[in-house]
């Protein structure tokens, strides 16, 4: 749990933290997907949770501003920000040169793994550009599509908005394996009833361009002083203990990978 001047107000649809001496009265607006557990999600009151949200609202106490989680859907996240309809995203966005060419980021606050998972049986052939003929799913607009484009551009692929949708099509055996960050899998999938036939189907796939050196959160270009703030600020929660606090409440190792 975070302590400090941190409390929360619970509205539908949002969460809004107030800092009790915030040096703008200005309201920052956070965005977060609110489907993508442990990392953000909704509560059963509607307000927006996971391990994003608090890192976010950390690094607001700790600036000194005022701040308001509010939802949006991943494939519009990037147009929204750039049309202002909030200041900052924090929902697991990955740090990669094509976002940078559009929206600018922090440093990161996490590392992401990215893998297959699949029937315990699937066979998945990753030297070849099709994967020896097995059907994928992606969720659209995300580093994993990059990468399977990238890398396997005979592959039959199919794009979905969210995990559990591909998953559904797996289950229905519409797909052979899909490719998705390794800890939401692993809590949402693997470790669940329904998951139990299911396993990570290739080790940890690997590309700089396509996955970027780490999760950060994005803000429009030209906020360098507000950028620059926030990244001092998550060197200072990992320095202070906060950022254990909150990785250890949802975790059971260190997140954010090597410095």
């Amino acid at each position: 749990m975070i302590t400090g001047r941190l409390y929360y107000a619970v509205a539908v649809g949002f969460c809004v933290l107030t800092a009790t001496s915030a040096k703008s009265d200005d309201v920052l607006r956070i965005a977060t997907e609110g489907a993508y557990p442990p990392f953000n999600y909704r509560d059963t009151d509607g307000s927006f949770k996971g391990f994003d949200v608090d890192i976010a609202l950390a690094l607001c106490e700790h600036i000194q501003r005022k701040c308001e989680v509010v939802g949006q859907d991943w494939d519009g996240m990037i147009p929204a920000l750039l049309a202002k309809k909030f200041d900052l995203i924090a929902a697991s966005m990955s740090i990669t040169e094509e976002r940078q060419k559009k929206i600018d980021f922090t440093r990161k606050y996490w590392a992401a793994v990215s893998k297959f998972i699949g029937k315990r049986d699937t066979t998945i052939d990753l030297s070849k550009p099709d994967l020896g003929g097995a059907r994928i799913g992606v969720q659209r607009g995300t580093v994993q599509s990059c990468y399977v484009t990238k890398h396997y551009p005979d592959a039959q692929v199919s794009l979905y908005p969210r995990l559990e949708d591909g998953f559904s099509d797996m289950k229905a055996g519409r797909i052979d394996a899909f490719a998705s960050e390794s800890v939401q899998m692993q809590r949402e999938i693997l470790d669940q009833p329904d998951g139990k036939d299911y396993a990570f189907v290739s080790p940890a796939l690997d590309d700089l361009e396509c996955f970027g050196p780490g999760i950060g959160i994005a803000l429009r270009k030209g906020n360098e002083e507000l950028r620059d703030q926030l990244s001092d600020a998550i060197v200072a929660i990992r320095k202070d203990g906060t950022y254990k606090k909150i990785n250890d409440k949802y975790f059971g190792f260190d997140l954010y990978g090597p410095e």
